[in-house]
């Protein structure tokens, strides 16, 4: 099988940098780093690529099994990195990618040597000693709404997501992005993003790794980056000054920045 061309992979940047891998989250593509690949790219070699079912990504490759599970997402990033030989990758995942980024990194640590995670949550379901967001009901109905009608969830829960009432075209871009995702392949990764319970695969995490949170995220209130930044000893907890789930898209400068100082710093 052709990994680069079911993926969609691109390589761009400086070829002798630090690898950065971009890894977007659930009803998106790669195109969504798109605003802080110019300065990354200065002085690092990024990689990108699209998960089969999102994007660019060949459609004839998509198994609904595979891909019920988050280590279907992370054996696609598995093959993608051993494909193109990295190693000392620094990983970015991007909400649910972040936690594919831990399985990754435990399943190959020869590869992947830093961990970016940028709006993360290990789960988004509260019980009684953790704050994840949602009730088990809300996610019922979100998984519900969705999957009756995709189109009209996505236009209603984008902008919520986006989190930038004041910048209405963010909102319309997230929402052109999920409704360029097919349904059937969308309503999957929807269950296992947030149907998944990724706690206990915190505890293994030994890299460095940079936590990325905003200030305001309904998707991942910043309750949760304090779990996962107590969870992971190695971690780094950055508040950014910027709302909403994506600030790849609506913190670009600053997203960019803690990215560049976090591969930059020894540790």
């Amino acid at each position: 099988m052709d990994i680069r061309r079911r993926n969609n992979v691109t390589v761009t940047g400086c070829p002798d940098g630090p690898v950065l891998l971009l890894v977007h989250g659930f009803g998106c593509d790669q195109n969504m780093w798109r605003l802080v690949t110019p300065e990354l790219a200065e002085s690092h070699r990024l990689v990108l690529f699209d998960y089969v079912g999102s994007g660019r990504a060949d459609p004839s490759a998509w198994d609904e099994r595979r891909y019920s599970s988050l280590d279907g997402y992370a054996q696609d990033v598995l093959e993608v990195v051993e494909d193109l030989d990295l190693r000392d990758v620094v990983f970015v995942g991007h909400s649910v990618s972040a936690m594919v980024g831990v399985l990754a990194a435990a399943k190959a640590p020869e590869r992947i040597a830093r961990l970016v995670m940028v709006a993360p949550s290990p789960c988004y379901i509260d019980d009684e000693e953790y704050r994840g967001g949602f009730s088990a009901e809300d996610i019922d109905e979100l998984l519900e709404s969705l999957e009756s009608n995709y189109l009209g969830w996505s236009a209603a829960m984008a902008p919520v997501i986006m989190g930038n009432d004041d910048r209405p075209e963010l909102g319309q871009e997230l929402t052109a992005s999920f409704c360029a995702t097919d349904p059937e392949m969308a309503r999957v990764f929807a269950r296992t993003t947030f149907l998944s319970d990724s706690r206990e695969d915190l505890k293994a995490v030994t890299v460095p790794t940079l936590i990325l949170e905003c200030r305001q995220d309904v998707i991942a209130p910043r309750e949760v980056g304090a779990y996962v930044h107590d969870a992971i000893p190695t971690s780094w907890l950055v508040t950014l000054e910027a709302t909403g789930h994506c600030p790849q898209l609506s913190a670009p400068q600053a997203t960019a920045a803690a990215i560049v100082d976090f591969v930059g710093a020894a540790w």
